[in-house]
């Protein structure tokens, strides 16, 4: 692990080269699982505030499920999205068979100003609140459905870090992904 500000970052985040490959997984991250998505409290806000703008994206079994258990539920770590029929997330939408985020296709066509729950941008990357010693621990989540992410990233040479760049931005800010980069930068070369 690393120290980086209030931070320990995993040597995975570093070490492991990724890349999604939606045409390889078919989007099983938002599919397989026992829990929904992860969320922040502030997010579980912002669900019930954007939800209208959602829900003409997802289909008619998903919106049945929102108006039945919410449009976040309460996990056994905390809140979470909904999932549908214990499968995929009730927010999921499917195009030429591969699962996408209902949430960011709206995003995408301009109805809300949110992405999509950060977990879900973060991801492989996830954080676990070590509230002991005050700090946020980012691991990297090795899961074999995204053996097809590690090969492409092997094949560009792109560390899970820098595929996540623009959500790492997002969760903790532009310095923090610069420190990143230093930290990155001064490993050694047989370690990159």
């Amino acid at each position: 692990m690393v120290r980086i500000e209030d931070k320990l970052v995993s040597r995975g985040v570093f070490d492991v080269k990724f890349t999604c490959d939606l045409r390889a997984c078919k989007g099983a991250c938002c599919v397989k699982g026992d829990t929904g998505a992860p969320l922040e409290e502030e997010e579980c806000k912002i669900l019930d505030e954007i939800y209208p703008e959602v829900a003409p994206y997802l289909s008619v079994a998903s919106r049945e499920t929102v108006e039945e258990k919410g449009k976040w539920v309460k996990g056994t770590e905390g809140f979470e999205t909904p999932l549908l029929e214990g499968r995929e997330c009730a927010y999921v939408v499917f195009k030429e068979g591969i699962a996408l985020c209902g949430i960011e296709q709206a995003f995408q066509d301009g109805g809300t100003k949110f992405h999509k729950p950060v977990s879900c941008h973060l991801y492989p990357i996830r954080i676990n609140r070590l509230g002991s010693i005050n700090v946020d621990a980012l691991n990297y989540d090795q899961w074999s459905i995204c053996n097809a992410a590690c090969y492409k990233g092997e094949q560009l040479g792109l560390p899970v870090f820098r595929f996540l760049k623009t959500a790492l931005i997002r969760k903790y800010g532009a310095d923090f992904y610069n420190n990143l980069e230093e930290v990155y930068a001064e490993l050694p070369q047989q370690q990159r």
